[in-house]
């Protein structure tokens, strides 16, 4: 315990975890239970449908916004004091995003049946697309609402309403999904992140006069300008990572069956419960600490602490839930879902390398390098598709995961050579990072 105190800053840590333990725990909860219901009373094919419902909803939800959540954070928690400048981001930040969800909710609508036809195949569900399109604008709503909240460091309120949406929403899908079984799962997972609209304006009543500040005539292109790299970078791994996983659903479907993919989408939500905690643990530390380095020697030490303290402990929880699938599939799901079991060695290994690639390549994200940023992601992707459908051809369902594991290799040893010069290289005493 010791070690860590030494190379984590322990107070930032666990501010961070402190923020986030309740909401997440109830996210994995009711994750939890959602899958449980989804195997009970619909079954591995109404998983493998929801699956790339939520996925498609994902990058729709990203792209609504222009990936412009983060960045809206940022300038508005810099720019709070400031009357002039805070008018000027929050009426830009507003009708950008307003106008580029009224356009893609227009597009949604009158492109329904052709996007069922990419996510559900030969089932029909084309209505769910169109009540998609008609809810987006209220999510889109609540995240702005969710930014200036965050911006303006109302961490404790911003709680309280997530938690409330989770567990209204939870109620909600459990209803609905025991009543419609399937139609009822899909329809949950449009208008439940909407819903949360409503919690949010009683949330917010403190903030209404904010509204005054926005206006049309002070949208300004110098604050959309700034505000890009944080827009493409995000709307890149917010996308392209649920279209990629859409696509290899939609292959195993075809080559190999409907159930075989909803084991392979149980599996990846067993994946992102233990994931939600860290990845947002990780995202509230590293981004803004990696953003105050200055050298090449803060750097390392921040990474390999990491690897010293945080990673073993992750590692050590993988083996316990790899140990225990058995359990962990009757828990979470039903015996129909015992081929899962086969699948999580391969998920749970790639996931843990994931992690490490994760931690160093927040250093992209920090110091704002675009391009890099854009190409190893983009390269992530394009592995992750060709490799799962190459090894799905050559060893079955297994080849998804296997396809997954070998991606996030690749992507980890990229980064590593991106910089090892800071990890492994040799530090003169005031060496800067430049990099």
């Amino acid at each position: 315990m010791k070690k860590f105190f030494h190379y984590i800053n322990t107070e930032v840590l666990i501010k961070a975890a402190n923020l986030n333990t309740a909401n997440i725990s109830i996210k994995i909860i009711a994750g939890i239970l959602i899958s449980k219901f989804i195997a009970l009373f619909i079954g591995p094919e109404g998983m493998a449908l929801i699956g790339n419902l939520r996925n498609f909803f994902s990058a729709i939800q990203s792209l609504s916004i222009l990936g412009l959540y983060d960045g809206a954070v940022k300038f508005i928690g810099k720019c709070k004091n400031d009357i002039k400048v805070l008018t000027a981001t929050l009426s830009t930040i507003f009708y950008f995003g307003f106008f580029s969800t009224v356009l893609l909710a227009f597009l949604c609508y009158y492109n329904a049946e052709y996007i069922n036809n990419f996510i559900f195949l030969n089932n029909n569900y084309t209505y769910v697309i169109k009540t998609l399109a008609i809810v987006l604008p209220f999510y889109s709503l609540n995240m702005f609402a969710f930014s200036i909240m965050n911006g303006f460091s109302k961490y404790k309120i911003l709680l309280i309403i997530n938690i409330t949406g989770q567990i209204l929403g939870l109620l909600i899908t459990l209803l609905l999904i025991k009543q419609e079984n399937i139609d009822g799962a899909l329809i949950a997972v449009v208008i439940t992140p909407a819903l949360n609209l409503l919690i949010t304006i009683v949330g917010i009543a403190f903030r209404k006069n904010l509204m005054s500040y926005i206006k049309i005539t002070d949208v300004s292109n110098a604050i959309l300008r700034n505000l890009c790299p944080f827009m493409i970078m995000a709307l890149v791994s917010s996308i392209a990572l649920p279209v990629v996983y859409i696509i290899i659903r939609n292959y195993i479907i075809t080559e190999i069956g409907i159930k075989e993919a909803g084991y392979w989408t149980a599996v990846t939500r067993v994946s992102d419960y233990y994931l939600m905690f860290i990845n947002s643990l990780m995202a509230l530390y590293f981004l803004p600490k990696f953003a105050e380095l200055t050298s090449k020697t803060e750097f390392r030490k921040e990474v390999f602490g990491f690897y010293k303290t945080v990673l073993p402990l992750f590692a050590a929880i993988l083996g316990v839930i790899y140990l225990s699938r058995s359990i962990l599939v009757n828990l979470l799901f039903t015996e129909e879902f015992r081929p899962v079991e086969d699948l999580m060695g391969y998920q749970i290994l790639g996931d843990l390398i994931r992690v490490m690639s994760m931690v160093i390549a927040y250093k992209f994200l920090a110091k704002k390098m675009f391009a890099h940023f854009i190409i190893i992601e983009a390269f992530l992707f394009v592995i992750m598709y060709f490799s799962s459908i190459y090894l799905i051809d050559a060893f079955g369902l297994k080849g998804a995961v296997m396809g997954y594991c070998l991606s996030y290799f690749m992507h980890f040893a990229i980064v590593l050579l991106i910089f090892g010069s800071s990890l492994f290289g040799v530090i003169s005493v005031d060496d800067v990072d430049e990099f």
